[in-house]
């Protein structure tokens, strides 16, 4: 039989028609919830608790970052930042739900509504989320002019910077249903260029946007910081053992209790005990082992 792949294990012969169309079921992790249409397939309301901050997430490396923020809030003592998490399966497609939608147009994780105003505010955006929360409890995002425009430089930076190791590097390396040499060497080089930028950053400051931990610390943690935990078991591949100041960051920032406590908000599986896939009071945390 004639093989069909060529020496980059990728398919040989592929020509794009002059239109594309969608093939649904085409391969990949996420095939059966993928479409290249927005709004709703199904009703489905949101639950809404106690608390006047209802975030609807789960804990990918965007979800993590406003955890991570609203734990950090409320050990800063701003008990105004107390919230119920409520888990979005998005294997289950639970973003294409009528009221996700309505909170986000997008259909994609994180998705915040603040409630304690009238009408209610929805928030959607890792980064747009990070911001408004800052500014609402006045905590890590400077109000001195210089060091907010550094903290919102670095916070773009990630917002910009992540897609490359997520829908790229991520996505061709660990969930493509076959392996293309030139697609993860390409992602590979800018996920490496990336640690570079971080570690040079690092290297005479303890964050990234100076002596003081900001959100942009907390956006930039669990990408890269996650690279170091395991995400897309890319440890070794990525050689992160060149990248010295970005570990001492990441040992740095992963010792915060809030950070840990984030970072397993709305997480669906896991050893017993170390994960809490909804969050509605403090005491949740009670018997979970949240530690690294």
């Amino acid at each position: 039989m004639a093989d069909d792949t060529s020496a980059n294990n990728q398919p040989a012969g592929y020509v794009p028609p002059a239109v594309w169309t969608w093939a649904p079921g085409n391969g990949g992790k996420f095939a059966s919830v993928n479409r290249p249409v927005s709004g709703p397939t199904h009703d489905r309301e949101l639950p809404v608790g106690d608390h006047p901050l209802q975030l609807y997430s789960l804990a990918t490396p965007n979800g993590q970052k406003v955890t991570i923020l609203l734990e950090e809030l409320l050990a800063a003592g701003h008990t105004g930042a107390e919230y119920d998490a409520w888990l979005i399966d998005i294997a289950q497609g639970d973003q294409f739900g009528s009221g996700f939608v309505g909170v986000n147009p997008n259909s994609k994780i994180p998705a915040l509504v603040d409630r304690s105003a009238d009408p209610e505010i929805r928030l959607f955006e890792s980064g747009s989320i990070l911001v408004y929360l800052a500014e609402k409890f006045d905590a890590f995002l400077p109000r001195e002019t210089r060091a907010r425009a550094e903290v919102m430089n670095w916070l773009m930076w990630q917002m910009g910077s992540a897609p490359f190791v997520g829908g790229g590097f991520g996505h061709f390396y660990a969930y493509a249903p076959f392996k293309i040499q030139y697609a993860i060497d390409r992602y590979a080089m800018e996920a490496k260029r990336q640690l570079h930028v971080l570690d040079t950053r690092l290297a005479d400051r303890p964050y990234v946007a100076g002596d003081d931990y900001s959100i942009a610390d907390m956006a930039i943690f669990p990408w890269y910081g996650g690279l170091f935990d395991g995400i897309y078991d890319a440890r070794e591949f990525l050689g992160l053992s060149d990248y010295p100041n970005l570990a001492r960051w990441h040992e740095r920032v992963g010792a915060r209790d809030a950070v840990q406590r984030g970072r397993i908000v709305n997480k669906s599986s896991g050893k017993p005990g170390t994960f809490l896939r909804e969050r509605h009071a403090a005491s949740d945390f009670d018997g979970v082992s949240y530690q690294r």
